[in-house]
């Protein structure tokens, strides 16, 4: 791996009292130690050498102050409803990133956008449906649409596959 590619590698941030902030590339957290804002918990990626001094490449990093914030929630874009529905179709369950976003009752009857009437959809199954609820096009949701929690696990999950000494600060939060 190349040193500019260790910069790139993605470093969780913690909070004082070690909630699960941000997740942010190796430059800014070493950045953040270099300035005495953060310290290093978990350095399992070896070193980083500059032309006088070598410096141990962070994977989470605790910063020393308090950060507040007011209370998470995932935000209902169409991002997010395809993460929470795995980028799979829930009408007929086929993967992929090319999906579209369709409204279970439709905005023409009455339907709002909110988290529980909003799905990802194929383009086939949404021509399919057209303008029709479910029950009238004769198609059935996989899985009834839900607002999922900003949950730690929700909001970094995607990234335990490849950090697994991440799970402990994860679990919980």
């Amino acid at each position: 791996m190349s040193p500019v590619d260790k910069l790139n590698e993605p470093v969780l941030i913690l909070n004082v009292n070690y909630e699960p902030l941000h997740v942010c590339n190796t430059k800014r957290a070493l950045a953040l130690v270099f300035k005495g804002k953060a310290d290093i918990l978990l350095n399992g990626r070896g070193k980083i050498h500059s032309a006088t001094a070598e410096y141990d490449i962070p994977s989470v990093i605790k910063l020393d102050y308090m950060v507040k914030r007011p209370r998470l929630h995932v935000s209902l874009t169409k991002r997010e409803i395809l993460r929470r529905d795995d980028f799979t179709c829930q009408y007929c369950g086929r993967k992929s990133h090319a999906l579209t976003v369709d409204h279970v009752t439709p905005r023409r009857l009455g339907g709002v956008h909110t988290w529980t009437n909003v799905v990802a959809a194929c383009p086939p199954c949404n021509r399919r449906k057209g303008g029709k609820t479910p029950e009238n096009a004769n198609m059935r949701l996989r899985r009834l649409p839900f607002q999922p929690s900003a949950s730690a696990q929700y909001r970094f999950g995607h990234h335990l596959a490849s950090h697994k000494e991440w799970e402990q600060f994860i679990q919980g939060w």
